[in-house]
C-alpha cells in the first residue's frame, strides 16, 4: 500500500490554522488604552525634537564617539525626566577605540581647481598636516601587479585604476510598498527546509590586493589612498569602517571615499597622461581612555504580583556611521522607541510586566551591543546554557529599517504569533499597517534575540529612499526623515508593547536553536 506522506503535513497544517484561529478569538485588546496611545502618539508627539537630540545635537554616533555618548547620555537623562527606573549606560564588553573626525579637506589643484566629495573611512589616521600631493594611478589587477609600483609612493596620493560609467536607474529614490507586494508578503508560506540561505561573498582577491596596497602605501610614506562605490554618485557617499578598531590595533592607513563623477574624473586624467596633483588635509582622533561598549537600558516596572517579574522590550541601535548624523540609520528607530516610553509615561500607564528599552551600540559593526547584552543577560548561543532570564523575557521588538512608517511585522519563523500581531495590527489598518508575514529579516538587532530562541521582531517598513540615499551615507540627516511616518511608528510601537505587557501569557516561542559555538561568540 502506497503511503500518503502528504497526510500529515495537511493534518499538521489544519491543526496550526485552527489553533491560530482560537488564538485569534482570545485575543484581547484594550482599545480604550490603545485610543489614548493614538491620540497622543498622533496628536502630541516629540518624536521630531527628540530626533533632533540625537542627530544635529549630537553630530554622528560612530560607537564610543564623542558624538554618540552626547546621544547617549541625552536619551539616559531624557528617560530618567520622563520617570524611567534604571536609566543608565550598561557596559556589555570591550569594544575598542573611538574615533573622530577633527578636519577634512580634499580638493583637486593641479590641472586646475576643483573641490571634492569625499569622506574618510573610520578609524583611519590622518594627513599629519596639510598635504599636497600628486596623484599615482595604480594599474593592477591582484596583488602580484602592484610590485610594479614598489619604490614609487612615497608623498603619493594613489588611486585604483577602474572603468566605472554611471549608470542612470530611471527609477524613483523613494518609495512605499504597494498593496500587490504587502499581499505577496503575507502569503508567502514558510521554508521547512534546512537548506541554508547564503549570503553574497566578498570578492577576496579584491581585499588583498587592498590590503597589500595599503601595507604599502604605509611602509612607504604615502598620503592617503582614494576609494569609491559605484553607487556613489549624485553627491551621495557610502562610508563605513577603514579598518580595524580594536584597543591594541594600530591606526590604519588614510583611505577617503569620494564621489564617483570626481573620482573618475581623475582616473580620465591621469590616463590621458595628465598630471594631477591633490591638497589634503585630514586630522583623527582615537579615544582609547574606556574601551567597553555600552548600551542605554531603562524601564517601565511592571506593577503585576505574578507578572512583573516578566519583561517585554523594545529597542533600536542608537550608533551610525561617520559622514552624516545616521538620521535614517538609525536616530529615526532610537527616536521612535523613545518616544514610545515617553507616550506610556505621559498616559500614565501602570503596565502588568516590565517594559525594558535598549539603545544598543556596536549594530554596525556586527550587532555587537545587542549580542553582548543577550549574552550576559538571556544566553549564550555558542553553548544554549540559559540564564535565569531567558524564561522571564516575552518578546522584543525592533526597528531599523529608516523613516518609512509601519506597514506590519516580520514574524521570524514564528507562526503561532501570527494571531496575534494580526488582532494587535486590527486598530492600525486605517494607518496602513495589516501585513503579518512569516518571513525572516535580517542585519538587526533582533536577531541577537532569535539566536537564542527568543522571539525577536522586527516591523515591515516603507523603504522611502532607504537603500538609494541615506543609508550608511553622507545623506542620512535630519532633513531626510518623515514627521508622519516616524509618529506612526512610535504610536504602533507603544501600543504592541503595552498589548505584550498586558497579556495573559507570554508571546509563544519557537524551539531553542541548537548551540552555534563557530563565529562571533556563536550568534
Amino acid at each position: 500500500m502506497r503511503k500518503n506522506y502528504l497526510l500529515p503535513v495537511l493534518t499538521g497544517l489544519c491543526l496550526s490554522l485552527s489553533s491560530n484561529l482560537l488564538f485569534a478569538q482570545d485575543e484581547k485588546l484594550d482599545l480604550t488604552t490603545i485610543q489614548k496611545i493614538r491620540d497622543e502618539g498622533l496628536q502630541h508627539s516629540h518624536v521630531m525634537d527628540i530626533a533632533f537630540h540625537l542627530t544635529d545635537a549630537s553630530g554622528n554616533r560612530l560607537t564610543s564617539s564623542p558624538g554618540f555618548f552626547r546621544a547617549a547620555n541625552y536619551a539616559k537623562q531624557q528617560l530618567a525626566a520622563w520617570g524611567l527606573t534604571g536609566a543608565a549606560l550598561d557596559p556589555w564588553g570591550d569594544f575598542g577605540k573611538g574615533w573622530e573626525l577633527q578636519k577634512s579637506y580634499l580638493a583637486m589643484t593641479a590641472p586646475y581647481y576643483k573641490p571634492l566629495i569625499a569622506f574618510p573611512k573610520a578609524w583611519c589616521d590622518g594627513t599629519s598636516g596639510a598635504k599636497s600631493a600628486a596623484v599615482l594611478l595604480i594599474s593592477a589587477t591582484d596583488s602580484a601587479g602592484l610590485d610594479k609600483y614598489k619604490g614609487q609612493l612615497a608623498g603619493k596620493i594613489l588611486i585604483l585604476d577602474v572603468n566605472e560609467t554611471y549608470q542612470q536607474s530611471f527609477k524613483p529614490d523613494a518609495t512605499r510598498y504597494t498593496d500587490a507586494q504587502l499581499d505577496s508578503m503575507a502569503r508567502i508560506v514558510p521554508d521547512t527546509s534546512n537548506a541554508r540561505r547564503r549570503r553574497g561573498g566578498f570578492n577576496r582577491p579584491s581585499m588583498i590586493m587592498a590590503n597589500t596596497l595599503r601595507k604599502m602605501a604605509a611602509g612607504e610614506g604615502a598620503v592617503a589612498i582614494l576609494s569609491m562605490t559605484a553607487r556613489g554618485h549624485d553627491g551621495t557617499i557610502f562610508v563605513q569602517g577603514g579598518g580595524a578598531y580594536k584597543a591594541d590595533a594600530p591606526a590604519n592607513f588614510l583611505d577617503i571615499v569620494v564621489a564617483l563623477e570626481d573620482y573618475m574624473t581623475i582616473v580620465r586624467l591621469l590616463k590621458a597622461g595628465t598630471p594631477v596633483t591633490l591638497d589634503a588635509d585630514v586630522k583623527t582622533k582615537f579615544e582609547t581612555d574606556d574601551t567597553k561598549g555600552y548600551n542605554v537600558i531603562a524601564e517601565i516596572k511592571g506593577t503585576d504580583k505574578k507578572l512583573k517579574d516578566e519583561v517585554v522590550m523594545l529597542g533600536a541601535h542608537l550608533d551610525s556611521w561617520q559622514s552624516a548624523t545616521g538620521a535614517t540609520d538609525n536616530a529615526a528607530g532610537s527616536a521612535v522607541m523613545l518616544e514610545a516610553v515617553r507616550i506610556l509615561k505621559t498616559l500614565g500607564i501602570q503596565p502588568r510586566r516590565t517594559i525594558r528599552i535598549a539603545l544598543w551600540s556596536g549594530e554596525e559593526e556586527g550587532l555587537l551591543g545587542s549580542r553582548g547584552y543577550v549574552k550576559k543577560t538571556f544566553a549564550d548561543p555558542a553553548t544554549m546554557q540559559l540564564l535565569p532570564a531567558h524564561e522571564k523575557l516575552s518578546g522584543y521588538f525592533n526597528i531599523d529599517n529608516g523613516t518609512g512608517k509601519v506597514r506590519g511585522i516580520y514574524l521570524q519563523g514564528n507562526e503561532a504569533c501570527r494571531p496575534i500581531f494580526t488582532k494587535w495590527l486590527e486598530p492600525f489598518h486605517d494607518l496602513g499597517a495589516a501585513t503579518v508575514t512569516i518571513s525572516n529579516t535580517g542585519g538587526t538587532d533582533h536577531q541577537s534575540f532569535d539566536a537564542v530562541g527568543l522571539p525577536g521582531f522586527q516591523f515591515i517598513q516603507d523603504e522611502i529612499e532607504y537603500s538609494t540615499r541615506t543609508h550608511h551615507t553622507n545623506m542620512d540627516s535630519y532633513d531626510h526623515l518623515r514627521e508622519d511616518d516616524l509618529k506612526q511608528i512610535a504610536t504602533i510601537v507603544a501600543a504592541f508593547v503595552y498589548d505584550a505587557a498586558q497579556r495573559d501569557e507570554k508571546l509563544p516561542r519557537k524551539p531553542l536553536p541548537q548551540p552555534r559555538p563557530t563565529g562571533r561568540g556563536g550568534f
